[in-house]
């Protein structure tokens, strides 16, 4: 693969994304609304996290979960590699659910990058087999057996006051909405101000940057169905099929053209 290029790879099982990188694109401030599990395999990077600050280097497994609010740098001037699995959600409950033995809980990587080798031995495999096996026996077993070695029962979680959960539940419920300051205010309860600034404590973004990453899953969602991009466009309130290109760019690196390719 050529340096500067972004591949997304078919997996065996429905609900997993695969994507690989070489690049030393800047990533801005963004979430998905997957679980995340990559490696590093060449170079290293420098990226923000739901627990701060992290650096991640050849070898390294790197995390993300649903929402988590992240960026990446890359540190020198050569890039980095990756190789990376995105996980809906449901599919990471079901497995959770089956490690537990009929247990349901909530489940959360609090480790954005996890040091050493052996890391990258645990998920490479993995990968491989997700990407690779024309059956689910192999790729299933490595998503239980991986899942189940990262899953951690002290989990920690960011706390969200009940004043900015009512104000990002505004803009969850309908992304599209020319929601305004003055609408989170009262929503909040707060003026402007503490609602700007109580929201970017809270969840590492400022609301209108919020904003962008709910259109961007939106449109991710869509076109993943097979909406053509100017449709998605339109109905995940962007102004433009080019406004939706540049912020898809920024959050995951890759054109939406690229991604619906992807997907056809």
């Amino acid at each position: 693969m050529k340096p500067g290029q972004f591949r997304m790879r078919k997996c065996a099982i429905e609900g997993v994304e695969a994507v690989e990188a070489e690049t030393a694109h800047s990533f801005g401030r963004h979430t998905h609304d997957q679980y995340g599990i990559g490696v590093i395999l060449h170079g290293a990077q420098k990226s923000a996290s739901g627990r701060g600050p992290v650096e991640a280097g050849a070898g390294d497994m790197i995390t993300v979960n649903p929402g988590e609010v992240h960026d990446g740098h890359p540190i020198g001037g050569e890039g980095r590699s990756w190789r990376m699995l995105y996980f809906d959600p449901a599919l990471i409950a079901q497995a959770v659910l089956d490690i537990g033995e009929g247990r349901p809980e909530e489940f959360e990587f609090t480790q954005p990058v996890i040091n050493g080798n052996h890391a990258a031995q645990h998920l490479l495999p993995v990968y491989t087999a997700m990407t690779q096996a024309r059956e689910t026996l192999a790729p299933e077993t490595g998503l239980l057996l991986l899942v189940a070695s990262l899953m951690d029962r002290q989990r920690a979680s960011r706390f969200v006051p009940p004043s900015i959960r009512r104000a990002k539940a505004l803009l969850d419920d309908d992304p599209t909405a020319a929601t305004t300051l003055a609408d989170l205010a009262a929503a909040s309860g707060l003026s402007r101000f503490q609602v700007v600034r109580a929201f970017s404590q809270a969840t590492g973004m400022t609301p209108h940057a919020y904003l962008v990453q709910c259109r961007i899953k939106t449109v991710r969602r869509m076109i993943a169905r097979g909406t053509p991009l100017a449709d998605a466009a339109f109905a995940g309130g962007f102004a433009d099929q080019s406004h939706m290109t540049r912020a898809f760019v920024r959050a995951f690196g890759i054109t939406p053209g690229a991604y619906a390719l992807a997907h056809s």
